[in-house]
């Protein structure tokens, strides 16, 4: 027992986090692109301008994704890059680009994982409104049948757009990233609510323009609650907690809200109430255009929190303990919510199940034997692994695990401040070295983690 013969093993990155050539070749501005060339708004002022240079050095990263022994890669098309001004003229120059990149994937026999939206929004877009335009729908089905059109015959997997909480909560809401505003309510849940009608517009336009069967899903994100023992009681207080819909000042970081109309056909029912005076108006054919057929379902899950039920069954947070253990970024190291987060994720959607991303952030150095040493890497994904796993021998649906990230790259608003990479990029000289992480993680491919 243990991962299914045919477990995908990969890693991940997205475009603008590691391709660089940011103006090269026709690509117009994303939305990152001028946000972090103003002052304050990024680690010491840094920029995605020049990143990893993977739009340069693809193939010699592809040649590590193979010394590593990857068998997926999961990375992101730059809408803006292909499409200069979010729709109308396609820029050849970067369909060129992604092709070479996918026709050297698949001649070092590693399966590529396209996803449609990974924060890339053009900037000419965004200059009309973006996602609180409802026009977005349209724009983002537009760019899915280019997409599809043009890499279909080489794509056999997609995912339509990553953590959703993210790119609005941490945009929109709070002022984090980018384009840093603090909107209205009423105007968020508008977003929200247009980001899963340009879902579900992608899935349709997807499939419509595709020269071959393929495999599309869905990669949001969240925090795990997971039980504070076996016992019935805190398993059903832990699964209620995290699948509830929060109050109002952190209402875009959760599972249900995002997940349900894409997966279910319909918004939890907590939701709706709590949220009502703030809700636009939402039409059946809304949620019919939200649920469209998925082949599985993908959640990047990095951590989580212990729960107990009280004496009524309630979930009650788990204080942790002082001196509990974090990485670099200061983010909990918890492996259960791997194994939780699994589990009761397949219970609710019933759709095959990747965990799209799970890494650590270490602070990583060359060491004087020109290597760069990682055990505190090894030790969290081994960990997090060996839950993944145990959720697999508990009946969940597991199909692959994309670890986070294969190179360190901009850590959006941290900048080159965090490394979550197995290959090191040291940016002056864009040198790579692989980290003994990277080796670790190859023995876990060709065991199929039976070694964890």
């Amino acid at each position: 027992m243990g991962f299914s013969k045919d477990f995908v093993w990969g890693a991940a990155t997205s475009s603008h986090q590691v391709e660089g050539a940011y103006l090269e070749d026709g690509k117009g501005l994303d939305l990152w692109d001028v946000y972090e060339q103003e002052a304050g708004h990024v680690y010491e002022g840094h920029t995605g301008h020049v990143s990893c240079d993977h739009y340069h050095r693809y193939k010699e990263d592809v040649q590590l994704m193979k010394e590593i022994g990857l068998q997926a890669y999961r990375f992101s098309i730059n809408w803006s890059r292909i499409m200069p001004e979010g729709v109308g003229v396609v820029n050849q120059r970067g369909i060129d680009f992604y092709k070479r990149l996918l026709d050297e994937l698949l001649c070092a026999g590693i399966e590529p994982y396209i996803t449609l939206f990974h924060w890339e929004t053009p900037y000419a877009l965004y200059q009309k409104g973006g996602w609180m335009n409802p026009d977005i729908v349209n724009w983002f089905g537009e760019y899915a049948a280019v997409v599809s059109k043009e890499f279909s015959p080489m794509v056999k997997n997609y995912f339509t757009l990553n953590e959703p909480q993210c790119f609005i909560g941490l945009g929109y809401q709070n002022g984090q990233h980018a384009p840093g505003l603090h909107l209205m309510n009423r105007d968020l849940f508008q977003m929200a609510h247009n980001v899963m009608k340009a879902h579900g517009a992608a899935v349709l336009q997807l499939r419509a323009n595709a020269s071959q069967p393929i495999q599309i899903g869905y990669a949001p994100t969240c925090g795990v609650f997971y039980p504070a023992s076996e016992k019935e009681a805190d398993v059903e207080a832990a699964r209620k907690k995290l699948f509830e819909c929060p109050d109002l000042e952190n209402w875009t970081w959760n599972v249900s809200w995002w997940s349900d109309p894409v997966m279910l056909g319909t918004y939890p029912e907590d939701g709706l109430k709590k949220y009502e005076p703030y809700l636009p108006n939402i039409t059946q054919d809304d949620l019919t255009l939200m649920h469209q057929p998925l082949d599985f379902y993908g959640q990047n899950i990095y951590n989580g929190q212990m729960v107990k039920a009280d004496e009524n069954g309630n979930p009650v947070i788990v204080k942790r303990y002082p001196g509990f253990p974090k990485t670099a970024i200061q983010w909990p190291v918890t492996p259960e919510c791997l194994r939780w987060g699994a589990k009761f994720l397949y219970e609710r959607y019933q759709k095959p199940f990747y965990i799209t991303e799970n890494g650590q952030s270490c602070q990583d150095v060359i060491s004087l034997d020109g290597n760069v040493h990682d055990p505190q890497r090894i030790d969290f994904t081994h960990r997090y692994l060996r839950e993944l796993k145990r959720a697999a021998e508990e009946g969940a649906d597991i199909r692959g695990y994309f670890h986070w990230s294969f190179m360190d790259n901009f850590e959006w608003a941290c900048g080159y401040s965090e490394r979550f990479g197995m290959v090191y990029v040291d940016y002056p000289t864009q040198k790579r070295i692989i980290k003994d992480s990277g080796y670790w993680y190859r023995n876990v491919i060709q065991t199929n983690g039976e070694n964890l």
